[in-house]
């Protein structure tokens, strides 16, 4: 019985599941298909974390310092898994490195790929060049400067779209992603610390700001940073002929028609399955939902398994989830996976 864990990805969930076997005396090899260690926060360059508000770079940083610096763990960067034989206990992967790998069982922390707002084109995106993405807003908060891209005036005026690539049926994508309303009142705040004079607005369909996040979130970028929250229906992004965004759809609320100028649009994108997932359950031999995220199997006694035995599903790879709860995941993963290890081995003696 081999009890070395396979981890694939390595963004917040395969670098907490990692670690966590590494820390009961495991031994890890972790493949990332990147050059790079971190996932999403650090790949598409976050600014400030919810709900801990510590930078990605550093929190995130910190997560993949404690792994690259632990001999009990393997790293392969730039690296997929291209098969995965045998079975629970003694599985054999084969690296596109031309390397193969030991392990007793896998953890498959894969993450999500991110919604790309050109598949929403009467929004604008792709179209006008002052229509943007909340990941593009957090990069310029990690650059201290918040500017319209087309010629890098500071915006009097911005608006936030929520809900662009989720709970829209017309475009395939029936799931709430979960944390982007707070993401977008956190950016709402940020870009008002950094340029105080710029007046933001967040049109939305419902605001879910889950939890605690109710209070730290949406009504503190309310009160104390003034941000605009207007309940609509968004038809299309247009240009005045002054050059500036035209947003044009109804408040829903006084049930009339609205036509209103910004700066600049920032689309807050969800959270898609990853574009990898089909090849990820071939190689695996795992299930994909409905909607194309990973397959989880029972949940109350065998939590985070998946169709393949010894094969187990975290984090955001099974559905869009915030970073805190995929660390977590991750954690989870490794316990499992360890303690049926050891489970297998007491019943083989």
């Amino acid at each position: 019985m081999n009890d070395t864990l396979l981890i694939v990805g390595a963004g917040p969930t395969g670098l907490s599941a990692a670690a966590a076997a590494a820390s009961v005396g495991k031994r890890v090899v972790l493949v990332e298909k990147e050059n790079k260690l971190g996932g999403a926060p650090i790949l598409s360059g976050y600014a400030k974390l919810v709900p801990s508000g510590e930078w990605a770079k550093d929190a995130i940083g910190r997560m993949v310092k404690r792994v690259e610096d632990d001999a009990r763990i393997t790293i392969h960067k730039g690296v997929k898994v291209t098969q995965l034989d045998g079975d629970f206990g003694n599985f054999t992967a084969t690296l596109s490195n031309g390397q193969a790998a030991q392990a007793g069982a896998v953890i498959l922390g894969t993450g999500f790929t991110h919604f790309d707002a050109i598949n929403k084109p009467e929004w604008g995106f792709g179209t006008y060049e002052d229509v943007v993405t909340t990941t593009q807003v957090e990069q310029m908060v990690t650059a201290g400067k918040i500017a319209c891209p087309s010629d890098g005036r500071i915006p009097d005026r911005v608006c936030i779209l929520l809900c662009v690539g989720s709970r829209d049926r017309q475009i395939g994508r029936e799931w709430c992603s979960k944390i982007c309303c707070t993401v977008s009142t956190n950016l709402a705040m940020e870009i008002k610390e950094l340029s105080p004079k710029t007046d933001v607005y967040i049109y939305y369909m419902d605001i879910r700001t889950f939890g605690l996040y109710e209070d730290k979130f949406y009504w503190r970028s309310q009160e104390e940073f003034r941000t605009k929250f207007v309940k609509a229906r968004i038809a299309e992004v247009t240009k005045a002929p002054d050059g500036r965004l035209l947003v044009k759809g109804e408040d829903t609320l006084v049930k009339r028609p609205i036509v209103i100028p910004f700066d600049l649009v920032v689309h807050a994108i969800g959270m898609d399955p990853n574009l990898d997932n089909p090849e990820i359950a071939k190689v695996f031999d795992v299930g994909l939902e409905h909607h194309g995220f990973l397959q989880r199997g029972e949940h109350y006694t065998a939590t985070f398994s998946t169709s393949r035995r010894g094969v187990y599903a975290g984090g955001s790879a099974l559905g869009p989830e915030d970073i805190d709860t995929c660390i977590a995941h991750g954690l989870g993963m490794a316990v499992r996976a360890v303690g049926d290890l050891a489970t297998a081995d007491q019943k083989a003696a």
